[in-house]
């Protein structure tokens, strides 16, 4: 199916993915609709950042993903859902775990039943690595075992599950993404990437960190964004669980001196208890195996680590970017 020209819905899509999946969209000439979340200040979260031609073609839905109604709403007159919308972070997760089920397993449900009530062609379901848990095998196949460590990790392993039995008992179009460690521009502070520029750039080559020694298979943003809109596109990805991997594995302490590098820093790396995951929680080594992405949707990774770190080492680099992270703060 191809998507340019039909109507689609981004949940999510004023966040970090979702606003490059915005401008990919938007580009490919797709009539784009953003489910933001409500605020009275009226702030779009990254879209308010786009380039203004982007931001005049897209339209914004103010709702709440919690919300059967106003997902309905959202919906209504869209071909295509990319949903991406979740609450992520995973130290979060440990304390608020029941936002965490409101919004990534019972926001997921209502994308589904109103996706059956709609007749949406296709939904496209953000899953993530972490419900593999530390890699008992790699390579980590789409076949590997689902053994979610967090909060955050068990509910987005519920909101798979449900979607695929969306598929396999009601015919629901749906496909399961599941994107590996994605990176690049306009990505939060509670992700390792960006933790490590910001700090390069804001102190004397001192970088406090979490454990170094997990290892992580790393997607620059773009190629994510490609591979969402493959997947909506194939449809022989209906009904399957797809990983989005560079089949590449680095450490955290490998990344950290790696980054320095390309930034012609010095770096001493240091540990801090409160970044640290329990120890039955920390997910050890994730490492994918991209195949099934490359015969189902004809994707592959454009972009190796040294390319995608260049481009969001220059983003985050830009003063006026810069400012709006705060360094020295541990944000969970």
């Amino acid at each position: 199916m191809d998507i340019a020209n039909r109507k689609v819905l981004i949940t999510g899509g004023a966040g970090f993915i979702g606003s490059h999946l915005t401008e990919e969209l938007i580009a490919k000439g797709c009539n784009v609709r953003v489910l933001v979340h409500y605020n009275s200040f009226n702030r779009w979260g990254w879209v308010d950042f786009l380039p203004e031609p982007v931001r005049q073609k897209i339209e914004i839905f103010s709702g709440d993903i919690r919300d059967p109604n106003g997902v309905r709403e959202a919906m209504k007159d869209c071909e295509v859902v990319f949903h991406l919308a979740a609450l992520i972070g995973i130290p979060y997760s440990y304390h608020s775990p029941d936002t965490y089920v409101d919004t990534n397993v019972k926001g997921t449900l209502n994308i589904l039943q109103a996706a059956r009530q709609l007749g949406v062609k296709r939904i496209v379901h953000t899953s993530t690595s972490e419900i593999y848990g530390t890699a008992q095998f790699v390579p980590i196949t789409e076949e590997h075992p689902v053994n979610p460590q967090s909060p955050y990790a068990a509910t987005k392993a519920s909101a798979d599950f449900l979607a695929l039995t969306f598929f396999r008992s009601f015919q629901t179009p749906v496909v399961v993404v599941r994107p590996f460690n994605t990176y690049g521009p306009r990505q939060s502070a509670r992700a390792i990437i960006p933790t490590i520029i910001t700090q390069l750039l804001s102190g004397d080559g001192i970088v406090t960190l979490g454990s170094v020694r997990p290892t992580r298979d790393l997607n620059f943003v773009k190629d994510t964004a490609y591979g969402f809109i493959r997947a909506a596109e194939s449809d022989l990805a209906i009904g399957e669980v797809v990983n989005l991997g560079s089949n590449f594995e680095i450490s955290v302490g490998d990344l950290a001196r790696k980054i320095a590098l390309l930034m012609n820093k010095e770096i001493r790396i240091e540990s801090s208890d409160e970044r640290l995951r329990p120890e039955k929680s920390e997910v050890e080594r994730l490492w994918a195996d991209n195949r099934k992405a490359g015969e189902l949707l004809d994707w592959q990774p454009r972009y190796d680590l040294d390319a995608g770190l260049t481009e969001t080492i220059r983003w985050f680099s830009q003063p006026e970017n810069l400012a709006l992270y705060k360094p020295g703060l541990y944000t969970i």
